[in-house]
C-alpha cells in the first residue's frame, strides 16, 4: 500500500523515522513518500521535501515567509494528487499540515493524524477543523484524550514515542565520550537552545554568560544538525565552551544538568533524568502574539503533564543572566535534585509504556487492510 507522511522539524523527522521502520514491519511491500529529515531519509522510502527549508519560527517570521510557505503548500497537494496514496499521515506541524488535512480530506484521501497539533494550548475552535477532516488522531500525552473528548471527539493514546527512542538507543561509554570530544572530567552542563537561527540566537548567548560563574563545570552546547558550526561560532566567540553536534542524547545522558529551550527537549531531558532550567524567548511580536492567544500555565511539557511546575520556567524578559543563574543553582543542590528526580519518575509513568509507533502502524495498517476486505 501506498503512504504519505508529512513531518516538520527535528523531533517529526525522529518520530517519523520510527513510524516508518514500524509500517516497513507490518506492511513489507509499503510505499512511502515523504516530507521530514535525513532520519526519515536513511529509513527508506522517497524524501520529496527536507524541514530545514520550511524551517520558520514564530508568528512575525512566517508571515514574513508567506509566499514561501504558500508555495510549499501547492506543490504538496499537487505531489500527493500525483502519488494518489491510500493514506495520508501526518505529525505534528499543524500550521501546515492542518491546511494539507482540509484539501486532502476534500479530495476523498484518508487522514490520519500523528502527534496531535497543540489546540488544547491555543486556538481551541480548531478541534471543529480536526474532526472534519482528520479521520482518525494518535495523541502521545495523557491529557489529550480528556481534552478531545470535551469536544465529541474519540482520539487513541498511544503512548509517548520518545520512551521508545530513549531506551532502544546504543549506550555511551562516558569515558569513551569525553575523549573523543576531548571533554574534562568535570560534570557537564549540557546547553540546547533549540533547533532553529531564531531562538538559538536569542538563547545561547544568554546561557554562555554563566560559564565563569559555574567554573567547577564544563558547559557543553548541543548542536542542532539543522546548523552549522559557523552559525554557532558567531555566537560563541571567545568563550571556553565544548560543541558537539547531533549527539544530543548521548550529551544528556553523562550531563549533571541543563539548560533547555522549550519544546520537545524538555521531556526528553526529563526521561534522562537530567535536572534542568526551561528556557524561552521569541522575537517581540510574535511573543506579545502568542502571550494573548497561548491560555496554558505553562509552556514547558513536564510541567504541562504533571500539571504543576516540576521545572523552572524562565520566558521572555525573566530569562536573563541573573535569574538564569539563580536557577542553575539550585538545580545544582544535593536536595532539590533529589525532588526532582522523584517527579520525573511520576512523568514517566504518566507517559504510558513503550509502543508507540508499533502501535500507530498496526492501527494504520490494520484500517486499510480492512477496507481492502
Amino acid at each position: 500500500m501506498k503512504y504519505y507522511i508529512i513531518a516538520g522539524e527535528a523531533s517529526g523527522d525522529l518520530h517519523g523515522s520510527n513510524l516508518m521502520k514500524a509500517l516497513y514491519k507490518e506492511d513489507t511491500n509499503a510505499d512511502i513518500r515523504f516530507w521530514g529529515g535525513d532520519l526519515m531519509k536513511n529509513v527508506g522510502g522517497t524524501l520529496v521535501s527536507h524541514y530545514k527549508e520550511r524551517a520558520f519560527m514564530g508568528f512575525f517570521e512566517v508571515l514574513m515567509n508567506l509566499s514561501k510557505v504558500l508555495g510549499f503548500i501547492k506543490f504538496c497537494k499537487k505531489d500527493i494528487a500525483e502519488f494518489k496514496p491510500d493514506v495520508l499521515i501526518l505529525i505534528d506541524n499543524s500550521g501546515f499540515n492542518l491546511r494539507v488535512a482540509k484539501w486532502a480530506k476534500e479530495q476523498g484521501f484518508k487522514t490520519n493524524y500523528y502527534i496531535s497539533p497543540q489546540v488544547w494550548a491555543s486556538r481551541a475552535g480548531r478541534v471543529k477543523d480536526i474532526k472534519r477532516d482528520v479521520d482518525k488522531m494518535f495523541v502521545i500525552l495523557p491529557f489529550e484524550k480528556e481534552f478531545y473528548e470535551k469536544y465529541d471527539y474519540n482520539v487513541e493514546f498511544v503512548g509517548h514515542p520518545l520512551i521508545d527512542g530513549i531506551a532502544g538507543r546504543k549506550q555511551v561509554s562516558e569515558v569513551a565520550f569525553r575523549k573523543e570530544y576531548n571533554l574534562t572530567d568535570k560534570p557537564i552542563i549540557a546547553l540546547l537552545p533549540g533547533s532553529r537561527k531564531q531562538e538559538i540566537t536569542k538563547m545561547l548567548s544568554v546561557m554562555l554568560s554563566l560559564i565563569d560563574d559555574f567554573s567547577d563545570y564544563q558547559f557543553v552546547i548541543a548542536g542542532a544538525p539543522s546548523q552549522d558550526l559557523s552559525f554557532y561560532n558567531n555566537i560563541i566567540g571567545d568563550r571556553k565552551v565544548s560543541f558537539i553536534s547531533n549527539k544530543t542524547y548521548d550529551l544528556l545522558s553523562i550531563s549533571y544538568a541543563a539548560l533547555v529551550g522549550s519544546g520537545t527537549a524538555t521531556l526528553e531531558t526529563a526521561l534522562f533524568k537530567v535536572p534542568q532550567v526551561v528556557c524561552y524567548k521569541g522575537g517581540s511580536i510574535s511573543y506579545q502574539i502568542a502571550k494573548r492567544i497561548i491560555t496554558l500555565k505553562f509552556i514547558s511539557l513536564v510541567n504541562l503533564i504533571m500539571d504543576k511546575e516540576v521545572v523552572k520556567e524562565l520566558i521572555q524578559n525573566d530569562f536573563n543572566s541573573k535569574n538564569l543563574k539563580t536557577e542553575l543553582t539550585k538545580i545544582l543542590d544535593d536536595r532539590y535534585r533529589e525532588k526532582l528526580f522523584l517527579e520525573y519518575f511520576d512523568l514517566e509513568k504518566k507517559l504510558g509504556g513503550k509502543g508507540a509507533s508499533e502501535k500507530v502502524a498496526k492501527q494504520i495498517v490494520g484500517d486499510l487492510k480492512k477496507e481492502e476486505n
